[in-house]
């Protein structure tokens, strides 16, 4: 019997356009579980890459890769400033109206 070979999968290496990333964080606003938001948001810096994040938002690569875990909990300017990074920006929708 042959053995089964798995490899480990990384939502990041998905994530290969704005539109992609956009649409997964946006996926992680929609669910609004602040932990999933944080996870998503870090795997979107992962993606575009963590240095570069660091340097043009002006964030400690430390700081981020805290903040972004999935134990972290960020300061509101943190994620805005690693959005505003990844060339998004935060937008206020009315929510559906319930049934």
């Amino acid at each position: 019997m042959m053995a089964l070979k798995t490899t480990r999968w990384d939502a990041a290496e998905m994530l290969t356009t704005p539109e992609r990333v956009a649409a997964y964080l946006e996926e992680a606003f929609n669910d609004g579980d602040p932990t999933l938001i944080t996870h998503a948001l870090g795997v979107a810096a992962r993606a575009k890459g963590m240095a570069g994040i660091s340097r043009k938002s002006g964030i400690s690569r430390q700081t981020l890769y805290r903040a972004l875990s999935d134990e972290g909990n960020p300061e509101f300017a943190t994620v805005l400033k690693v959005l505003e990074t990844l060339g998004l920006k935060l937008k206020a929708v009315p929510a559906a109206e319930q049934a």
